[in-house]
């Protein structure tokens, strides 16, 4: 299989390691890249720098996109460069027939979506998004209650997701990473929008949209740090309200969400991998933990996935039109935190 990565940053390596993993020696890798002779990023998110990573995997690098589709003829491209540039890349790979890995958020707007879904769908191609919690095992088992209807009618659902900017990779200096520069498409909302994709997986899009928040740290970045996202759902006629936290602060990290339903409640840590399911009486129904789940099994499962998708056994879990969708969530966010106005969207699945 021939495969050319647009970026070989922490992610791009990630996802380069398990496809080596999965796939093994009959992979051929490319790399269009600006950068070369990148040091190896460790699972551990450390610096190698004993050896490059264009060394270890015999990485064939081009300094041209159009020359790497040319010569190379990839058929899979991972687009894995700063969100700003992701349909630089997609569009030009799909016109030439490559099927695409596209790492989240789709993109930092929605100019080129509709033009590359279109090409996807015309030729047949592969695409898939990289939203890998959707293979974590909790919202596995929190999808399945909810289509069970095991907490009666939902009243409220409450997410929180705080991380500290400066650890998320500390090789490397916050300040000239994607997540922190609006140029890149950075910002707390599209670079931790995978809490919106599991939210409008779960229970549908909002009809609604009204942010708060900003840049209201001290740190030393030009985008929103902290967004408190309020989403008008609709369940069977009947309003949800919805609370999405996000922030670039807190420490330790946290993750969770938190369901009320008139038969019950649902508390989920998705970072110790834990669910509690208690009754309103306060009796413990459900208590699950994974043990043996490390983070890293859900990037492996989305690829296993991935190349189910390209044997023609699966179909994507998130194609590009569930992405776009999810974008235009994080968009009207966005778009609240900038005029303090409520948003009302107007989308499929509502």
């Amino acid at each position: 299989m021939r495969v050319l990565f647009a970026g070989l940053g922490a992610i791009g390596q990630r996802h380069l390691r398990n496809l080596h993993a999965l796939v093994g020696p009959g992979l051929e890798i490319a790399a269009f890249r600006v950068r070369r002779h990148m040091a190896i990023v460790t699972e551990r998110l450390e610096l190698d720098t004993e050896e490059s990573v264009e060394s270890r995997y015999g990485i064939r690098v081009f300094d041209e996109l159009d020359a790497a589709l040319d010569a190379f003829e990839p058929e899979l491209v991972f687009v894995c460069n700063p969100t700003s540039l992701h349909m630089d890349v997609a569009l030009p790979a799909a016109r030439a027939g490559a099927n695409l890995f596209i790492e989240k958020p789709l993109a930092a707007s929605l100019d080129g979506a509709e033009e590359l879904a279109r090409i996807v769908e015309e030729r047949q191609l592969t695409a898939l998004v990289g939203f890998q919690m959707r293979f974590h095992p909790c919202f596995l088992r929190l999808r399945q209650l909810i289509a069970e209807g095991a907490l009666g009618r939902l009243i409220a659902v409450r997410a929180r997701h705080g991380e500290y900017l400066p650890g998320f990779h500390p090789y490397e200096d916050y300040r000239q990473s994607y997540a922190a520069r609006q140029a890149l498409g950075g910002g707390v909302i599209l670079t931790q929008i995978h809490d919106i994709d599991y939210l409008v997986a779960l229970l549908g899009a909002p009809e609604r949209v009204f942010a708060m928040g900003g840049h209201l740290s001290s740190l030393e970045i030009d985008v929103e740090d902290v967004a408190s996202v309020s989403l008008e759902m609709r369940r069977d006629g009947r309003t949800l309200p919805v609370h999405l936290h996000q922030d670039y602060v807190t420490r330790p990290p946290v993750r969770t969400c938190s369901l009320l339903g008139d038969a019950g409640s649902i508390e989920v840590d998705f970072r110790t991998s834990s669910l509690t399911r208690v009754s309103p009486s306060g009796e413990t129904i459900e208590s699950l933990s994974f043990p043996g789940f490390e983070r890293n099994q859900m990037f492996v499962d989305l690829l296993r996935h991935l190349l189910g998708c390209l044997d023609g056994k699966e179909t994507p879990v998130v194609g590009i039109r569930d992405a776009m969708r999810t974008q235009r969530v994080a968009l009207a966010a966005r778009e609240s935190l900038r005029t303090g106005q409520v948003i009302q969207t107007a989308l499929e699945g509502a």
